[in-house]
């Protein structure tokens, strides 16, 4: 059966989106693919709560189509007021703006069924080791006897079908939900499985909005006691999907102790600030190379920065993992640290980091400071 067509779509959604009851919102965007809708619909964060209703009745309409198996509709913060709620406010004279001083109202978060908590592992650029970072937390946080997930959110550069040694695309359950990969006690789910490696991802900002909400709701996680989800490097639009859509317990952030790495890591935790996420605490990644032959430690990219800008910030220190050769190689094997020398130097250093954001999330107190790794 044919599916509906992109203004077939748009029109259905003026009915629930209207202005004259002060529901302006613009339509970001509509993708229509394999009988699946994902729109992104963009509001005034400060009225969220307002818009929920008529999103989820939105959704049901869609997804009700001849021709449609399922449907996704998602808000998404409007960077300015939409031409709609300007002349709304005008008409009334107020406006629904916050004070500056009160934190916005986002919009309401759907829990994941079957899931504890969820935790995004971010980082304010690329190249710093989040994603091996993100793994080997996982892998860590396991070995303390968590059952535990990882999404890959990195949809422009997927790598952890690589770091885990996954392959093959992934299975459909009874319900027609993507079941997760296995590997090495996770469950784990990347675009890198879906997408042939050679092919760019040259999609919109929409068509990323429908694959994050369609690797979070529609796959098999649970049971799961957390869902480690591998962010995006920076702070653009995929990561604010990921924080309006996820319900999210808290955030790692990952940085080198360059002062340029740090700078893009004191973004990413403004953000997470800015739409109330709590920061679980920073990672100081790469923090002291150590020779694999003699092992001499030498602070290429500096050492401790990460560390003082945590302090200056007001957040807690993690830990921090050096910059090894066995890493490295490990990761671009398929076997991770954690899981070739789980009793090694390296492993420990996850491990101590997996506890202390374990404590977190369970609400512990007394959690012992990050150790120093020396290598000798």
């Amino acid at each position: 059966m044919e599916s509906p067509s992109s203004d077939q779509v748009r029109t259905l959604l003026a009915r629930f989106f209207d202005p004259a009851q002060g529901l302006g919102a613009t339509i970001a965007g509509v993708t229509i693919k394999d009988g699946r809708v994902s729109v992104a619909i963009e509001i005034n964060p400060a009225r969220a709560a307002a818009f929920e209703k008529p999103r989820a009745e939105a959704e049901a309409a869609i997804a009700a189509l001849p021709g449609i198996e399922r449907a996704s509709v998602v808000l998404t913060a409007a960077t300015a007021p939409t031409a709609a709620q300007a002349a709304h406010t005008h008409a009334h004279g107020h406006s629904h703006a916050p004070a500056a001083s009160q934190q916005p109202q986002l919009p309401p978060k759907r829990p994941l069924e079957g899931v504890r908590h969820v935790i995004a592992v971010a980082s304010g650029k690329g190249g710093v080791g989040k994603s091996t970072t993100a793994a080997n937390l996982a892998l860590a946080l396991a070995g303390l006897g968590q059952k535990v997930g990882v999404l890959d959110a990195d949809i422009y550069g997927p790598s952890q079908h690589r770091i885990l040694g996954l392959a093959g695309k992934p299975e459909l359950t009874d319900n027609k939900q993507l079941e997760p990969k296995r590997a090495f006690g996770l469950k784990a789910m990347t675009i890198g499985l879906l997408v042939p490696e050679d092919q760019a991802m040259i999609w919109r900002g929409p068509m990323v909005q429908g694959a994050l909400n369609q690797l979070l709701r529609e796959v098999a996680w649970a049971p799961l006691d957390i869902l480690v989800i591998d962010m995006p490097p920076g702070t653009g639009d995929a990561q604010l999907t990921i924080s309006q859509q996820a319900p999210l317990s808290g955030a790692v952030v990952v940085s080198t102790p360059q002062d340029l790495a740090l700078i893009d890591a004191t973004r990413a935790v403004s953000m997470f600030k800015k739409v109330a996420i709590p920061i679980l605490g920073v990672v100081e990644n790469m923090s002291t190379y150590i020779c694999p032959n003699c092992g001499h430690e030498a602070h290429i990219f500096g050492h401790g920065g990460a560390h003082d800008e945590a302090m200056r910030l007001g957040i807690d220190f993690l830990g921090e993992i050096p910059l090894h050769a066995d890493i490295r190689r490990t990761s671009d094997e398929g076997t991770p640290i954690m899981i070739e020398a789980p009793d090694g130097p390296h492993a420990a250093a996850y491990r101590a980091i997996a506890e202390r954001v374990l404590a977190k999330l369970e609400g512990g107190a007394g959690v012992k400071a990050p150790p120093k790794i020396s290598i000798s």
